[in-house]
């Protein structure tokens, strides 16, 4: 507590005129709001405007006086709203970062039963698969019951398997949501290419002529590390391409500091190094006309193709 406010305190069963009085209550307004756990560090400018308002009130002549009770009390009152204001808002945030926890949590748990789901359905596929050879041996012999056999266990394998695919692709939407959860920022777009699954980060991603990622390529970049949490990938091949303006080796050398620049990322996030190949191709595989600026732009891009477990 402050001397002046303190030595208020102390006099107040001395002080006989209402205007000590005045002061004392508002004093010991203040040094409510200072005793309070909840709020003793909060709203401190607001806090010393009103005990120096209060100081000024207690030594102000009589003429000054209605002016100065009025500014010291709408001080008290800013510093206690001020309090207020301040001790609702750390709890709002607190609630806010429970309510992020228990999201993320909750999203874990549903990519745990999809991967324990395609698990289960994995294993039934499989032994469902080793009856059928088995039934398709005992059949050998009686040529029409085996073209039977075959077909309805051609039907079960289809189900099965169409069955199984559903489960993973349940598993990949629910891994995809973690990751952007946990990452705070959307994956970079994709497109599927047999088993492997390829993003693509665009020209945008680096500075021209830098191999640095730009802090919203880096967040992408880390949310597919997020997504490879989730989804473990039996390895990753990151390449590196550019436009045709330029020298060709220049340009390859380029490529191939921006793929290990995304490497690195991938890395640091966790996704283990010996999985990751990392390739500069330089302006040696275009997907679109380098004669214009957009088709430039297309070409300038890093993709990370993934292949899964």
């Amino acid at each position: 507590m402050k001397p002046l406010v303190l030595a208020i305190l102390l006099a107040l069963p001395l002080a006989a005129s209402a205007q000590d009085a005045e002061v004392a209550g508002l004093a010991q307004r203040i040094a409510a709001l200072e005793a309070d756990p909840q709020a003793a560090s909060l709203a401190a400018y607001e806090r010393l405007q009103a005990r120096q308002a209060i100081d000024a009130l207690a030594q102000a002549r009589s003429r000054d006086r209605s002016q100065a009770r009025y500014v010291a009390d709408r001080r008290v009152q800013i510093a206690e709203i001020a309090a207020r204001t301040a001790s609702m808002q750390r709890e709002i945030d607190r609630l806010d970062r429970e309510r992020a926890d228990l999201l993320v949590e909750a999203s874990r748990q549903d990519a745990a039963r999809a991967r324990a789901e395609a698990e289960r359905l994995r294993v039934q596929a499989q032994i469902q698969a080793e009856e059928a050879e088995r039934l398709r041996q005992q059949a050998a012999a009686e040529a029409v019951a085996k073209q039977e056999v075959t077909a309805l266990l051609e039907g079960v394998t289809d189900t099965q398997t169409a069955k199984l695919q559903a489960a993973r692709d349940k598993q990949a939407a629910l891994a995809r949501e973690e990751a952007e959860l946990v990452a705070g920022t959307k994956l970079p777009p994709s497109r599927s290419e047999g088993d492997q699954e390829v993003f693509t980060l665009a020209g945008d991603a680096f500075a021209s002529g830098q191999a640095t990622l730009t802090k919203p390529a880096a967040a992408h970049v880390r949310a597919v590390a997020a997504y490879l949490e989730a989804m473990p990938a039996s390895s990753v091949r990151i390449e590196g391409h550019t436009d045709s303006q330029g020298a060709a080796d220049a340009n390859r050398r380029l490529s191939q500091r921006r793929a290990d620049a995304v490497r690195d990322v991938l890395v640091a996030a966790g996704v283990p190094a010996r999985q990751i190949e990392a390739v500069g191709q330089g302006a040696a595989a275009p997907v679109a006309d380098n004669a214009t600026a957009a088709g430039r732009g297309r070409n300038r891009r890093v993709e990370i193709s993934v292949s899964f477990k």
